[in-house]
């Protein structure tokens, strides 16, 4: 009998070339078209992976964000070139006259241009260093540079500040400057802004610490 005239189906296990009812494929199934098994569901590409910012070289210093350097005062360099006076005259005479014993009138000039050679060197060490101190406040931390022979760069999140202190010396007030430092938990992390007109310092502390308090709370 016909197997397509009996009233059972033909098992496709059966179904071979040249006999009604065959499928290509195992099983009776159709192939797999695109390498897929049928049946199985298309891969989802993932998410895109954004690209990480890209710098240039002369970029590496900057704040970012197109923020500018906040600059300090310009007192900074006189005072640390009055320091140094103050300290050059003691040691010229005392360092000229005990010189002056030993190797006579010759060594004991040679003594005082050492003296002045080295206040003048620190002069234009301090302008320098006055030029290169910058300071930012972005959103979430501070950013603070500076350096002459090697430059460095300090990002202070201010929930990671303990305290922010401002100190001024007898010729710094007399000036009208203070210094501001910002202490953390790591001593590395640490920062100081030199060279602050007094107002100015003592308004940058009151923002840090109102800053400092709300991250701090926020952790």
């Amino acid at each position: 009998m016909n197997p397509s005239q009996s009233g059972h189906p033909q098992d496709p296990a059966d179904a071979s070339p040249g006999r009604p009812g065959f499928v290509p494929g195992a099983g009776g199934q159709a192939p797999a078209v695109d390498g897929r098994q049928p049946g199985a569901h298309p891969q989802q590409p993932g998410p895109p992976v954004a690209a990480p910012p890209t710098y240039r070289a002369d970029q590496a210093f900057a704040p970012g964000g197109g923020l500018q350097w906040s600059t300090i005062s310009g007192r900074h360099a006189p005072h640390r070139l009055l320091t140094a006076v103050l300290w050059a005259v003691p040691v010229g005479a005392l360092g000229a006259y005990a010189v002056w014993l030993n190797g006579g009138a010759v060594a004991a000039v040679m003594w005082i241009a050492a003296v002045l050679l080295a206040t003048a060197v620190t002069w234009v060490v301090a302008e320098l260093d006055r030029r290169s101190f910058g300071y930012v406040e972005r959103a979430e931390d501070l950013v603070v540079t500076h350096g002459v022979l090697v430059k460095r760069l300090i990002v202070v999140p201010y929930g990671r500040m303990q305290f922010v202190d401002v100190t001024a010396g007898l010729l710094e007030r007399w000036m009208g400057i203070a210094t501001v430092r910002l202490h953390t938990a790591a001593a590395a992390t640490d920062a100081a802004i030199p060279g602050l007109p007094a107002l100015e310092a003592a308004h940058l502390r009151d923002r840090l610490a109102q800053k400092g308090e709300a991250r701090s709370m926020g952790l």
